[in-house]
């Protein structure tokens, strides 16, 4: 319940920072082509924080470890605040960069939620935290829409907004229990190389589906607000259509547990990638603003698929005494990916295309090659590997 309360709340910073920063980024970067580098920077900050974050955590508690998160956070989004006022897009980037420690430590309330649970009900438990982000998609999109224009300079408030969000961080997680680990013993016993770890073949899939899920999620959506905007709709209608989506990546986590324990991880995150090839084939076939709509819809059911299923094959394949380890580093590869999509989003938006339309045609072809990738991996891992415990 407490992470369910830190995903729904805190966690409705993201999607602010998913609608603003592209837009805040185009009316400060000198370049259109940097336009999405501001969002590339928080998962940047995300990928370099993450292995650090999650070492630190399994040493101090998640407690103490998503304090510190939501810390960074609101220091991000102070100096982003004060970037906007200054019109600086130097100072905007290093609140981003910043911001991205947060998103690193909101990316580890999944892998919290499976700490104290049985392990026939892990799924279940990740499902139901992710679920909450229904709250935040809709928090974090009407507090955009409620703030953008309250001040002189645009989306000002909308940043002070998302201070405010970081500060209850620390009153929610007073809340949480989750006991600190003593696996120094364990260590004496279990000194495997983490290479050797990473290199199994079931948590080499895992891990490059999730960056598939979520690099190729983010893609998509890092470019949809300019998109949305750049075929001649409003701001609102860009801040409706990732509200949208991020309900999509929300709803789905009610049932996908249940889905993975009757049957399988594999099935399911499969299912996960078909709808990110609908959601592909959708944006291709027009630029209505209610195909923005529905691809964004597939995207999003697509992504909770298909990380789920990968974060739940990824927990049942590594030892309690491998957590901080492999877990960093799965985050570190995962948003590291995410990272090279953002700023590939940019690129194709705004500089590959002759137009804003020509750049979303782009961004969606993007999509097909790695999604056949991650289908031909899931296929070739053998079946025992895939059933959820």
């Amino acid at each position: 319940m407490v992470l369910a309360t830190a995903q729904a709340v805190v966690g409705a910073q993201l999607p602010m920072h998913f609608i603003l920063g592209g837009l805040v980024g185009f009316y400060l970067s000198p370049n259109p082509c940097f336009a999405t580098l501001p969002i590339t920077l928080i998962i940047v900050g995300s990928t370099f924080s993450a292995p650090v974050l999650s070492h630190f955590m399994q040493k101090f508690g998640r407690k103490l470890g998503f304090i510190v998160g939501c810390f960074f956070g609101g220091l991000g989004a102070g100096i982003a605040t004060y970037a906007i006022y200054v019109s600086s897009f130097t100072f905007f980037l290093l609140g981003s960069i910043i911001t991205g420690i947060y998103m690193s430590s909101y990316g580890f309330y999944r892998f919290a939620a499976t700490d104290t649970a049985r392990e026939n009900f892990r799924p279940k438990a990740i499902a139901y935290v992710v679920a909450a982000g229904l709250v935040s998609a809709i928090l974090g999109s009407q507090l955009v829409k409620l703030t953008s224009g309250l001040t002189t300079v645009p989306f000002l408030a909308s940043y002070l907004a998302i201070i405010c969000l970081n500060l209850t961080g620390p009153l929610i997680f007073a809340f949480l229990t989750i006991p600190i680990k003593d696996f120094s013993r364990q260590k004496v016993t279990d000194n495997t190389r983490l290479f050797e770890i990473l290199n199994t073949t079931q948590i080499k899939v895992a891990i490059f589906c999730g960056m598939v899920s979520y690099g190729l999620m983010n893609l998509m959506m890092t470019s949809t607000p300019l998109a949305v905007v750049g075929c001649g709709f409003t701001e609102h209608n860009a801040a409706d259509v990732v509200m949208t989506h991020v309900l999509a990546m929300a709803i789905p986590s009610f049932f996908t547990g249940h889905l993975i324990i009757r049957f399988g991880t594999r099935p399911v995150i499969l299912l996960g990638i078909f709808f990110l090839f609908l959601a592909a084939v959708t944006g291709l076939s027009g630029l209505a603003l209610t195909n923005f709509f529905i691809a964004l819809v597939l995207l999003g059911v697509g992504w909770n698929f298909s990380f789920i299923g990968s974060t739940t094959l990824l927990t049942n394949s590594h030892k309690p005494s491998e957590r901080g380890k492999v877990q960093g580093f799965n985050d570190m590869f995962v948003f590291g990916f995410v990272a090279l999509a953002s700023l590939a989003s940019g690129g194709l938006m705004n500089c590959a295309g002759e137009n804003s339309s020509a750049g979303w045609m782009l961004v969606n072809l993007a999509m097909f090659p790695l999604l056949v990738i991650a289908s031909i991996a899931l296929v070739s891992l053998p079946l025992k590997d895939t059933i959820s415990k």
